[in-house]
């Protein structure tokens, strides 16, 4: 199953439905400059997430971290975590991904022990799997397995993925991370959701930097350090950007007018936006209809 895009609620939660109709685990394979924004976007969602690349290379932004992820390599994001990628290099990339309840990782009598200290464990966001090492290799061709055994649904399907789902898990805490949990740290991860989720809800409206500091609870000097450090940028750098990305959608409607599109991001107006717009998107929102094979106005 091919994914292009996927619904984000307010608060950047995927509201993707990940789960079969009998097992609470989603699959599907994505190329990354495919998306409508041209990028995987900022978000985040309850199930644990194993990433493994098909083809080329891609960044990816886990919490605050960045990293590159190679072809044959893969990612574990555990739940909860913000994240992000876009292709490296022009390479096409194209990854493989398994979106999963924590609870459906082993049975209930297991998941006490072998499950729930990894997923509330504040120092792991995520673990790069390596090919090359022989625990990563067994992961790598566990998550190849699981997604076929999906794909295809030939007989006792279920039975072969939760078998070589289990085996996956094994290797993954086999590997002998030390876990740490330090409450100052999930603080700081919910104090910037909240602050995200505002922008999210008012990114329409007049926004100033003391609203948003608010909403996490946090001075201006401490807000505008903790959009540095996540996201290597401004309050104001990110509202724009997400201001333009809401307009994507609506400039996909067939005769959209991108004046009315400009206001109902936020800009106060055309000119703006289209100069905005043209700094993130490379192109102008009319050339953006053009491409997409609509009809516009300005």
């Amino acid at each position: 199953m091919q994914l292009k895009s996927f619904a984000i609620d307010e608060n950047l939660k995927e509201l993707t439905k990940h789960h079969t109709v009998i097992m609470p685990i989603a699959y599907y394979q994505t190329t990354i400059n495919q998306n409508i924004h041209g990028h995987i976007p900022l978000h985040w969602h309850d199930e644990i997430q194993f990433v493994l690349i098909v083809k080329g290379k891609a960044n990816f932004q886990v919490n605050e971290d960045r990293l590159e992820v190679r072809e044959g390599d893969g990612l574990f994001i555990n739940s909860g975590c913000l994240h992000m990628a876009q292709e490296k290099d022009q390479t096409n990339c194209v990854y493989i991904c398994l979106n999963l309840s924590p609870f459906f990782v082993l049975s209930q009598e297991l998941y006490t022990t072998y499950v729930k200290p990894y997923i509330q464990a504040t120092n792991l966001p995520y673990l790069y799997i390596d090919s090359k090492e022989s625990w990563g290799k067994k992961i790598t061709v566990a998550i190849l397995e699981i997604y076929q055994c999906l794909e295809r649904k030939s007989e006792y399907y279920e039975i072969d993925t939760t078998t070589q789902l289990a085996l996956l898990w094994k290797n993954l805490i086999d590997n002998g991370f030390q876990l740490e949990y330090i409450e100052a740290e999930k603080i700081k991860s919910q104090r910037f959701k909240q602050m995200i989720s505002w922008i999210h809800e008012h990114y329409a409206d007049k926004i100033m930097l003391e609203d948003i500091a608010k909403a996490g609870q946090l001075s201006r000097s401490e807000c505008c350090r903790y959009f540095k450090r996540l996201l290597r940028c401004t309050p104001f750098k990110y509202v724009m950007e997400y201001r333009i990305h809401k307009s994507l959608l609506l400039l996909q409607k067939d005769n959209s007018n991108i004046t009315e599109v400009a206001y109902q991001v936020g800009f106060n107006s055309s000119s703006y936006f289209i100069k905005e717009f043209k700094k993130t998107m490379k192109m102008t929102p009319l050339a953006f209809k053009k491409k997409k094979g609509l009809n516009g106005q300005i």
